[in-house]
């Protein structure tokens, strides 16, 4: 039910149309709901493309506890803006736009005055949020989206629409903390953790940034693919005693894509003296943290959260003019309970996008 009584369908002007999880199985099936009509300072857009990440699969089988349902997710969407609001000011019709993982904040704390709006109090999610009337969010995995301009995001004319949609989660999620973090300098030896959604794009922007970078992975079949397709410069197996041993106190920074349970000690030893260890990924159970280390080299472990909407855009303008983007599998809107299911195997090289504009089919 929308929370303002009255049903998804019924709750907002707007008719829409998406897949949704209905309970913990997680299984998604075809929903209609509405969305609210274009307010003022609102951007409305046809939804073409929408990435699918890890975050949908944990909200789907609420693994995190907070789900709401029905749930419809998505939050690296991308489209063309079919209606602005009379006082929006940076966007118009026909224009291709981006929401990421944030609808809205308070736009009055010290984070949002400082446009790091993801880490205000108040985010309202794209998806499974409350928002400011008392309806539910509900994410891209649909055919429209209405969003207050602040939180839509210009997609850059030669970034493609389906391979640049995943920078809208994946890619601030590693451009942010590389920045934060000063692990943007080139020369810089900085680890990637995992070579998947995030890991893939954390290994393109730093190599974007002239850093020197080494990929550590559990998996050495990937190792071909890190250095020749990717660019990685050097690849090390995190279960090859012998390897890590060769490669300790060498990397300024690693970036810890992984959200599977992992040992830290074997990561902290990489580090040199000084060194910055930065967790993005969001495993279910805590981590075991070996203290010792951390003294006795003044070594640091850090987390990030996406990025504020200004970075964000700033991300979006640097992999436009330095050719990155996400190496993606385009999928039909029908195929996305298979899609989930190879994700959660780690079956997918890098990204499923999923073809909102030509696949979503309001008669199924």
């Amino acid at each position: 039910m929308a929370t303002n009584g009255k049903s998804p369908e019924q709750g907002h002007p707007k008719k829409a149309f998406g897949w949704a999880a209905r309970d913990t199985s997680g299984v998604l099936s075809p929903f209609k709901f509405s969305r609210r009509a274009t307010g003022e300072t609102d951007v409305t857009f046809k939804v073409l493309y929408c990435g699918i990440c890890h975050s949908d699969l944990h909200m789907a089988k609420n693994e995190w506890g907070f789900s709401i349902y029905p749930l419809v997710p998505g939050h690296e969407i991308v489209g063309v803006v079919t209606e602005v609001g009379s006082k929006v000011q940076r966007f118009k019709v026909g224009d291709k736009v981006g929401v990421g993982c944030l609808v809205g904040s308070c736009h009055s704390c010290d984070n949002c005055a400082n446009d790091l709006e993801n880490y205000c109090s108040k985010t309202i999610l794209t998806y499974g949020a409350k928002d400011r009337d008392g309806t539910i969010t509900y994410g891209g995995y649909s055919d429209i989206m209405v969003a207050d301009e602040h939180f839509v995001l210009r997609i850059p004319e030669n970034l493609p629409l389906d391979a640049g949609a995943p920078l809208l989660c994946a890619g601030i999620t590693v451009y942010s903390p590389l920045k934060y973090y000063g692990l943007d300098k080139p020369g810089m030896h900085v680890g990637v953790v995992g070579l998947g959604g995030l890991g893939h794009m954390a290994v393109k922007f730093a190599k974007a940034m002239g850093v020197n970078v080494t990929v550590i992975s559990t998996s050495p079949n990937k190792k071909k693919e890190a250095i020749e397709h990717l660019g990685a410069d050097s690849f090390l197996v995190s279960r090859d005693q012998d390897q890590m041993q060769a490669a300790i106190g060498t990397l300024d920074g690693i970036i810890d894509t992984v959200s599977a349970q992992h040992p830290l000690l074997p990561l902290i030893s990489l580090l040199k003296p000084h060194g910055k260890l930065v967790t993005v990924g969001a495993p279910e159970k805590p981590l075991e943290l070996p203290v010792f280390p951390l003294l006795l080299g003044r070594k640091l472990i850090g987390g990030s959260n996406i990025g504020g909407l200004k970075e964000t855009q700033e991300m979006l303008d640097f992999a436009a003019k330095h050719n990155i983007k996400a190496d993606i599998e385009v999928i039909p809107m029908d195929y996305v309970n298979t899609a989930m299911e190879r994700l959660l195997k780690a079956d997918v090289r890098y990204r499923f996008v999923i073809d909102i504009g030509n696949t979503m089919n309001s008669s199924a």
